[in-house]
């Protein structure tokens, strides 16, 4: 038997190899879709992302007849025990050959960390904050992957199932076909609801302007996420981190906001052009041509996202996601949009799976996390 050699990325080499394992991986497969490397290689650099604060990681390659085989990332989220009491490991950025072995010696290293950090529970794939993928894909193996939902192979789940992993989370993601014109129940609707809260749709005439309402929209993140049980509060480095980070790829058209007579902003949902096959032709490089196929993306695209939505706590039974749909039905058929893509839901989260009940969505894929008690 070939012998399976752990090693710690330690080098900025190490880490190119560590965040290009996958793009090897699945090199011929059509659904994969490659992150961007330098944002890849920018989450784990310790002086610009701010989630080093408050966490660990160790990151391992794992190697047979000297090729690399499998990777792991393990993290201690210490905010998450701060806030939350929640003590546990997280793993995540993992990928593997279909060799059962492998998985169980990048697992090792786990246990190891947990031991040695008085923590009893691991769990995965997640990142470092809700905002990172989470989630082994568990159906839609044969769909087109979106810039961010974890793509992988069925036989992950074997893998760890056979290592005594049990079911954790499970996630949903449902694609809706845009509908040419809207029942005439909910335009009413959504005009009444307008009238009734004196609410107004914002529109933004530059990035500039999307950029001067980011505070409030992560202020709005919090105040509608902070009643679940897992959620932790962004830091106002995170927040500068998070801004810098997505709102260039951001398309200002593709943003929603809705304000109430004060100006306050009450809710917001945030969708973007499907960025998958631009990716794909990108390779994970935006140069020399990679910025190209994503400019257009952003221009003229059949599918988009739908990655993020905030109603204040005190409008969130009012009926405020009437106007959001409205509104982006008409921004999706003036854009030439026919096809819509959900991110990942919570399975048991009926609530936010409601606003799709009217258009026929079809759940196309589905997501776990697994976790172990050591």
């Amino acid at each position: 038997m070939n012998k399976i050699i752990i090693n710690e990325v330690t080098t900025k080499s190490d880490l190119k190899n560590f965040v290009t394992f996958p793009n090897k991986l699945y090199k011929n497969n059509p659904y994969y879709v490659p992150a961007l490397i330098s944002e890849e290689m920018a989450i784990f650099d310790e002086n610009k992302n701010p989630v080093f604060e408050f966490s660990v990681c160790k990151k391992y390659l794992a190697y047979k007849n000297n090729e690399i085989v499998g990777r792991i990332a393990l993290i201690i989220n210490k905010n998450e025990e701060k806030c939350l009491g929640i003590k546990k490991l997280r793993f995540g950025w993992f990928d593997v050959i279909d060799d059962l072995e492998i998985t169980r010696k990048l697992l090792d290293k786990a246990y190891e960390m947990a031991k040695g950090n008085d923590i009893h529970l691991i769990e995965g794939p997640v990142g470092f904050t809700n905002l990172d993928k989470a989630g082994f894909l568990s159906k839609g193996y044969d769909k087109l992957a979106t810039m961010i939902g974890i793509y992988n192979f069925p036989y992950y789940h074997d893998h760890f199932k056979k290592l005594e992993f049990t079911e954790s989370n499970e996630w949903v993601e449902f694609y809706i076909e845009v509908v040419k014109q809207l029942p005439d129940k909910v335009i009413r609707f959504s005009e009444l609801l307008k009238q009734k809260y004196k609410l107004k749709s914002l529109q933004f005439k530059s990035k500039d302007e999307l950029m001067d309402r980011a505070d409030e929209i992560f202020q709005l993140l919090d105040d509608t996420y902070k009643i679940l049980p897992t959620y932790v509060p962004f830091s106002e480095k995170q927040i500068k981190y998070y801004k810098e980070k997505y709102i260039p790829f951001i398309n200002k058209d593709y943003v929603i906001c809705i304000t109430d007579e004060s100006n306050k902003l009450v809710g917001f949902a945030i969708t973007m052009p499907s960025y998958s096959i631009a990716l794909q032709k990108a390779k994970g490089k935006l140069f020399p041509l990679g910025w190209y196929h994503l400019f257009r993306a952003s221009k003229n695209n059949e599918w988009a996202n739908f990655y993020l939505i905030g109603i204040h706590p005190d409008y969130q039974k009012k009926g405020i996601t009437a106007i959001v749909l409205k509104e982006f039905f008409d921004l999706f058929n003036n854009k030439g949009v026919k096809y819509l893509e959900t991110n990942p839901e919570l399975a048991d989260n009926k609530s936010i799976q409601l606003l799709w009940k009217d258009y026929n969505p079809i759940n196309h894929k589905r997501r776990k996390t697994y976790y172990k008690t050591i």
